[in-house]
């Protein structure tokens, strides 16, 4: 059976922090499929399908990583497409413990489920998309921070709504 890994989270929006992660990802498994899910105490900028055309087009130079849109537990979605491996980004002790904790429930209810902790690059750690949302609103150049069909959204969405 292929070693097959998921990445899953808002992704609003997907930034170098998360194709960090993806990329080193892909290359230790065979596939990756990035989950792009709803996380019902969020409200996201972006919808749920938008974010999924911004992961691809970000991520298309990663042949063996695809996306998907999940609604639901990540457990049950690794559980249905035979996933044993759940990858988590952490930046901070902060992060970490938030995830331990969804990373013991997961295994909980699915045993065969391991989840793997693994940090940005030093550069990234800072970063976030809620970060990026707020530079994105007072107009900061966002190239730096995420991948360009991203930052075009962000300035399209915010041009927008001014």
């Amino acid at each position: 059976m292929p070693n097959h890994a998921m990445y899953p989270g808002t992704f609003d929006p997907i930034t170098y922090g998360h194709v960090d992660v993806i990329e080193r990802a892909a290359a230790m498994f065979d596939r990756v499929t990035v989950v792009v899910a709803v996380n019902t105490q969020k409200t996201t900028l972006f919808s749920q399908e938008e974010r999924r055309v911004l992961a691809e087009q970000s991520l298309k130079h990663l042949p063996n990583v695809g996306v998907d849109l999940y609604r639901g537990l990540t457990v049950d979605y690794a559980r249905t497409h035979g996933i044993t491996t759940i990858i988590r980004g952490v930046r901070a002790i902060s992060d970490f413990e938030y995830e331990f904790q969804m990373a013991l429930m997961n295994r909980k209810l699915e045993p065969s489920v391991t989840t793997i902790f693994m940090m940005p690059n030093e550069r990234y750690t800072f970063l976030n998309s809620s970060i990026v949302r707020e530079l994105a609103r007072y107009g900061v150049a966002l190239e730096e921070f995420v991948p360009p069909p991203v930052a075009e959204a962000l300035r399209a969405r915010y041009a927008s709504a001014s």
